[in-house]
């Protein structure tokens, strides 16, 4: 079938690739709807790699996806022809000590979509493991549905957290990762999460929730500001959710005696960590690789209405173009989030 190809670094087509069809037993066939652009796509397009992740042979792309169940395989039960769905797209194996502690996003040997080898979503059709395709309720779009992945990322932030109800938040970076994690902190009961980037386009995005405070790091002092509104005592949590390297350089300084820090973001390299501003507070470190599950709790959110994530959807292409989306998606302009490809 037809599929959106990584050929090699900076050249991708649409072109026909095998890819399977035929449901096994335990399986959904998925006729794709929406795939969201994530910044990891953007990236292997790019320059090939991310971290030991390389890109050796044609890959297809995409990880965020929706989509509508095609076929079921005989052991299936929970879902029938014609559901709507979303699809968690790491794929471990169940019997690893990794999945049995419930650490599957751990497990060495998770199959990634759209991470190498391993082909992605961005083809008419998928077959996928039931359980880990999740029906979407009547009230929460195709569109919502692709984007449980980027949301189950910014949750699984806020669980690592621990959250008290009442606490303040600090979130670095309003792109997709970083706004989705503010929004998972006020659902986790944060009263106050401020969001610090340096371009005030994505600032205004996070704007337009009333329970986000944006913060441009170029106008003011971020810390004085998150101190000076925690009546100088500082965040009970600190989200680093930007991968910049400079964000490591005053992140202890956001955060109150005894906070944590949840590392979201990916550094291009090593990262100064300063140990000893860590231990006079005693802070908390946690870091998040993806998620585990999230998925079910994340369609919850959305079709509560807690977590409205249709602001964030700024620009849609056709499967058609799909090549242009991805030129478009390595140098949007910063006002875009979340650039997403829709099947006809």
């Amino acid at each position: 079938m037809k599929a959106l190809v990584l050929e090699k670094i900076g050249e991708i087509r649409l072109r026909d690739i095998d890819m399977p069809t035929k449901p096994g037993p335990d399986d959904v066939l998925i006729a794709m709807k929406n795939v969201g652009i994530c910044g990891s796509d953007v990236h292997f397009y790019e320059y090939g790699n991310i971290g030991p992740f390389v890109v050796k042979a044609p890959m297809v792309l995409g990880h965020e996806g929706s989509g509508v169940v095609l076929a079921v395989g005989a052991n299936v039960k929970t879902l029938a022809v014609g559901d709507k769905v979303c699809m968690e797209p790491g794929i471990p194996d169940w019997t690893s000590r990794a999945s049995r502690g419930g650490l599957y996003n751990l497990d060495p040997a998770v199959r990634f979509w759209a991470t190498p080898p391993v082909h992605g979503c961005l083809a008419p059709e998928v077959v996928h493991p039931a359980n880990l395709t999740f029906k979407l309720p009547d009230n929460v779009s195709l569109a919502e549905g692709a984007m449980v992945e980027p949301l189950a990322v910014g949750m699984q932030a806020a669980t690592k957290a621990r959250i008290a109800p009442g606490a303040a938040a600090v979130v670095i970076g309003s792109g997709t990762i970083g706004i989705m994690t503010a929004l998972s902190a006020v659902a986790a009961g944060c009263s106050d999460v401020f969001v610090v980037d340096l371009q005030q386009e994505k600032l205004d995005v996070a704007a337009k929730y009333p329970s986000l405070t944006p913060i441009n790091l170029a106008k003011e002092n971020p810390v004085e500001r998150v101190k000076a509104a925690t009546g100088g005592w500082g965040a009970d949590v600190v989200f680093e959710a930007s991968g910049s390297m400079k964000a490591y350089d005053t992140l202890f300084d956001y955060a109150c005696p005894g906070g944590c820090i949840v590392l979201v973001g990916m550094p291009a390299k090593p990262v100064a960590y300063d140990v000893v501003a860590a231990q006079a507070k005693e802070l908390r470190v946690e870091h998040v690789f993806r998620y585990a599950n999230i998925y079910d709790r994340a369609i919850n959110l959305l079709a509560s209405g807690k977590i409205d994530v249709k602001p964030l959807i700024s620009k849609t292409y056709s499967f058609d173009q799909s090549v242009e989306a991805f030129e478009f998606a390595a140098k949007a302009p910063a006002d875009v989030i979340k650039t997403q490809i829709v099947f006809d």
